[in-house]
């Protein structure tokens, strides 16, 4: 008897439907899957085998052979087990077949029949509703994620036997829904880091609220315990709320690389990534033989915070300048081409030295110029050119350490910063930009006017820096940015960008001044 099932695969983030045929054949004992499998897919049989054996369901003693369409496309991976298992016992006359194509099948199954998740199943479920089906049947553990998906019937089951009671009608199941408004009131504030344990560094607090609001990537320089990487922590409480759409779409990415908690439905809170100096270019920009995102995609809609800058190495920071201006990186193999968004906020840290003492006022340097400058070369010129916001940063006097009152906390400045992007939010309405960082060059010339003296001002700063054009758009943008923060700009009425918002936007690139130049 031949007869479909229905499970889908992945290519990047989004899914592919992917049909699962199976007929009897004349010879006894044979099992054979067509259409690409890989080693994981080929050792189902072993698994379904052990699997109803265990649940008091014989496998079929004549031959089957299971076909995969689409044929060309490479099917990975263990999550297809459940699909071809209903597909045998169905074939065999054990499963009914009235509802097998309402239903998307998933999930990998264990020598006993119970159900263990999989990766993606987020993206599964909207594909399974762009085709019209009426739910998905998959592993309890990914239930919950599945479920955001609106007009579809979640069924999360725990093994397989009760799977087939289900689809033959002899167990009644209820579809699991998700409140997602509700989810996203109570996890959006959700921060255990805040701004209010930061002592004085008021220039840096600053800098990374201009950051916030404007979407700038940024590197803070200076010697250890100067509080680097403790503020860089502390920036995703201060940055706007994920929308829905912007969620959903973070939570596919992190679904696919398999790091979803399943016992939450998305991702509420922005993704803040810090990968390890000693990451290679595929770990950090995505690939390998199945690839996989990276981390500039798990920090799409957040930070990635690169600590210890100069250490990583040089051809891991390189491959980045691409998808920092794109927002998105494409990853190529001999018969697949994937992709995967990757806008995010780089914030990096580092010692301005070998030592870390360079410039530092309390402690010398025992570094020569030299080794400053070596040290410094390490970051390429046109990576440091992306970089929106270069700030200094000094060690914190004993007189701001012991200082009992808080420092503003986040939820103060995430309201400033909010509000400055909800005047972006009317400047780019109907584009595809989000906030002044993505400005193209058409847009800068309409936003980011300069009356004489901002010319004259700037004309004076590259000249006596050396400012390269591409650090003279990252200025007008930090510019325009500032300019949404004064508490005089508003949505129907932004201010022009004035003398002091441009002169506040020159003081950050502290990194072109002469003394950084070795």
């Amino acid at each position: 008897m031949l007869v479909k099932t229905y499970t889908a695969a992945l290519s990047g983030i989004d899914a592919q439907l992917i049909t699962v045929e199976a007929n009897q054949t004349g010879v006894m004992g044979r099992f054979d899957i067509v259409g690409l499998p890989d080693n994981a897919v080929k050792e189902s049989e072993q698994r379904i085998r052990s699997a109803l054996k265990v649940n008091a369901y014989r496998f079929p003693n004549r031959g089957i052979v299971i076909n995969m369409a689409p044929a060309d496309l490479k099917k990975e991976g263990a999550a297809f087990d459940l699909s071809i298992a209903i597909a045998v016992l169905a074939s065999a006359e054990e499963v009914r077949t009235m509802h097998l194509g309402e239903y998307l099948l998933l999930g990998e199954l264990s020598l006993d029949g119970s159900l263990q998740p999989i990766r993606g199943a987020l993206s599964i479920a909207i594909k399974a509703k762009e085709e019209g089906f009426r739910g998905v049947i998959l592993p309890e553990a990914n239930a919950q994620e599945a479920a955001v998906v609106e007009g579809l019937d979640i069924y999360g089951l725990d093994n397989l036997l009760t799977v087939i009671r289900f689809l033959n009608g002899e167990q009644t199941c209820e579809p699991l829904h998700v409140d997602t408004d509700e989810l996203f009131a109570r996890q959006q504030s959700a921060f255990d880091l805040d701004f209010s344990d930061v002592r004085g560094q008021q220039n840096v607090r600053r800098a990374l609220e201009v950051a916030a609001a404007g979407g700038h990537n940024m590197i803070m320089i200076g010697p250890p315990g100067a509080g680097k990487s403790m503020m860089a922590k502390r920036l995703p409480g201060i940055l706007p709320p994920l929308t829905l759409a912007e969620s959903i779409e973070t939570t596919r990415i992190h679904s696919v690389a398999g790091l979803c908690d399943y016992n939450r439905s998305l991702l509420t809170t922005r993704p803040f990534r810090s990968p390890h100096h000693s990451i290679t270019s595929t770990a950090l920009v995505g690939g390998g033989s199945n690839p996989l995102p990276g981390e500039i995609s798990l920090a799409h809609n957040g930070v990635l915070f690169l600590d210890e800058l100069p250490e990583f190495q040089k051809s891991a920071l390189e491959v980045m300048r691409q998808p920092m201006e794109d927002r998105k990186v494409r990853i190529s193999r001999t018969k697949q081409t994937v992709e995967y968004p990757s806008s995010f906020m780089l914030v990096a840290a580092m010692n301005p030295c070998p030592c870390g003492h360079y410039n530092d006022p309390t402690h010398e340097c025992t570094c020569s110029p030299g080794m400053v400058h070596k040290y410094m070369s390490r970051i390429s010129g046109p990576l440091l050119d992306r970089i929106d916001i270069q700030v200094e940063i000094t060690p914190v006097p004993f007189t701001e350490l012991s200082k009992q009152e808080k420092s503003e906390a986040s939820a103060s400045i995430r309201e400033r910063v909010v509000k400055a992007r909800r005047i972006q939010a009317a400047r780019f309405a109907d584009t595809d930009i989000y906030c002044n960082a993505q400005m193209t060059s058409k847009m800068m010339r309409r936003y980011c006017v300069l009356d004489d003296a901002c010319n004259n001002m700037i004309r004076m700063a590259i000249e006596r820096l050396g400012l390269s054009a591409r650090a003279y758009d990252r200025i007008l943008k930090v510019a325009r940015t500032i300019a949404d923060l004064d508490p005089d700009s508003t949505a129907e009425n932004p201010l022009p960008i004035s003398l002091a918002h441009l002169s506040e936007a020159i003081s950050y690139r502290a990194l072109d001044r002469a003394e950084w130049a070795g």
